[in-house]
């Protein structure tokens, strides 16, 4: 049974940064790609980053600028996105989702919080 947990949010000012965190199991983590998406309040689920199995060729949503790096340690089973240069537009609910680099939806975990705000 494919399990994600995601943790590393919280409240930060603009201009921050955090790392994001996905502890996975229940599946070979290896053998899949990757995604982060978000869904911030009322609005519909965006994915913003992706990559291979094997931690090569990250793929990022445009409206990121740069400002997000996804990466994975195959050997932990952990997926991660440090995000720097925060702006309120990141507030949202951060979830991973496994078994593609262009995920449309959450992968079933609860998600992590995170805000944005002075």
């Amino acid at each position: 049974q494919v399990q994600l947990v995601e943790s590393g949010g919280g409240l930060v000012q603009p201009g921050g940064s955090l790392r994001l965190s996905c502890a996975a199991s229940g599946f070979i983590f290896s053998n899949f790609a990757m995604s982060w998406v978000r869904q911030a309040p009322g609005k519909g689920v965006e994915w913003i980053a992706g990559l291979n199995h094997d931690g090569r060729n990250p793929i990022y949503a445009s409206s990121l600028k740069g400002r997000f790096t996804i990466s994975r340690d195959n050997a932990k089973n952990m997926l991660y996105l440090q995000m720097n240069n925060l702006e309120p537009g990141d507030t949202a609910v951060y979830f991973c989702a496994s078994g593609s680099k262009y995920a449309k939806a959450p992968g079933g975990g609860q998600g992590t919080q995170v805000t944005v705000s002075t």
